[in-house]
């Protein structure tokens, strides 16, 4: 009896972190979402709850450096396709703290608005040409989903990942 109760919490405790992990991935649609910063959190919970051991340190240790590499992925691609198209840095910072500030107040949209209209509009205070302005807004959107893919596909790989962690420690 002990084991069928000890083994269906195992089962919830796992189905529970699955679902924050999928959570995380799916919020990854939402430009400035932290969903592989959920991930890590729930595969840092289940290192938690279940030990660090053997295979699960390393395991642990790539799923930290692919979090950290889908956090900088949307900043750096986003800034990096605008300012291929000719953005000031001015406007890439302001942007992005637009897209930050915007994702806050006005949550999960406020960012997806934010970002594009502050770019466009220093762009456009800047070159007084609204067809260049619309031009280069064009390169930060091409750079979002640039990044959306980047950053859902190390999502995919890091819940694998704790799969394989998962695995082996049930082994």
């Amino acid at each position: 009896m002990a084991e069928t109760i000890e083994g269906l919490l195992n089962g919830l405790t796992l189905a529970g972190l699955l679902v924050v992990m999928l959570v995380g991935l799916f919020g990854l649609v939402i430009p400035i979402f932290p969903g592989g910063v959920v991930i890590w959190l729930a595969s840092l919970a289940y290192g938690i709850i279940y030990g660090f051991t053997g295979w699960g340190m390393a395991i642990f240790a790539v799923l930290t450096l692919l979090m950290i590499a889908g956090a900088l992925a949307d900043n750096v691609m986003m800034g990096a396709s605008a300012r291929q198209r000719g953005a000031s840095w001015v406007a890439i910072i302001l942007g992005l703290l637009a897209g930050v500030i915007g994702t806050i107040v006005f949550p999960p949209f406020g960012g997806l608005i934010g970002a594009p209209a502050v770019l466009f509009g220093v762009e456009f205070l800047r070159l007084g040409d609204t067809v260049e302005a619309l031009r280069i807004t064009k390169g930060l959107v091409i750079g979002w989903g640039k990044a959306f893919v980047v950053r859902f596909g190390l999502g995919v790989i890091m819940i694998v990942l704790w799969g394989v962690w998962v695995w082996v420690n049930a082994g």
